[in-house]
């Protein structure tokens, strides 16, 4: 991470640290669901910043990333805070791949042999799946930020503002290091 961007390891802690903060203090407009999405999210990118590129934390980091976007959508079928539930689960799932990516690429070179053409071709599905997944996770948070009628007005929708574009930028930033 440190060859692509000096400062992306503070840059992703930072990101990491306002959309947690943002999330906590816009309290029971966020539902818990979302709240744990975005603690395990915000201890991914931390995790992250300060690990780096060790698989064994790579698929750990995953496999939480996985169970926490899971149950980030559980039980907000229909109601208001759907949408904004959803994107969280969405960019956990995108930080993911993102670990998973950096397992792949960080495995001892014994075990890099796959069924379908070894490496190579695991690590170029997930790199378009990455890329992809920022792309849409950044545009997803401008149509929804920019465009769509917020469900919530003042100071709470100033936070989720924020907290959106956090994660955002910290899911950018994560994939970046892969």
């Amino acid at each position: 991470m440190d060859d692509l961007v000096p400062a992306a390891p503070w840059l992703l802690v930072g990101a990491a640290v306002v959309a947690a903060m943002a999330s906590l203090i816009a309290g029971r407009a966020v539902p818990w669901q979302g709240r744990q999405v975005v603690l395990v999210m915000g201890a991914a990118m931390l995790a992250t910043a300060l690990v780096g590129d060790i698989p064994m934390v790579g698929l750990v980091l995953g496999a939480l990333l996985l169970v926490s976007a899971m149950l980030g959508t559980m039980g907000v079928r229909g109601t208001a805070a759907a949408g904004e539930c959803f994107r969280r689960a969405l960019v956990a799932l995108l930080l993911a791949v993102c670990s998973f990516e950096s397992a792949a690429s960080g495995a001892a070179p014994e075990t890099r042999a796959g069924v379908h053409g070894g490496h190579g071709a695991l690590s170029g599905l997930l790199s378009v799946l990455i890329v992809a997944g920022v792309i849409g996770v950044v545009l997803w948070t401008v149509v929804a930020d920019w465009f769509v009628e917020p469900i919530h007005h003042g100071r709470v929708a100033r936070l989720i503002t924020t907290e959106s574009w956090a994660l955002a930028a910290g899911a950018a930033l994560m994939c970046l290091a892969t």
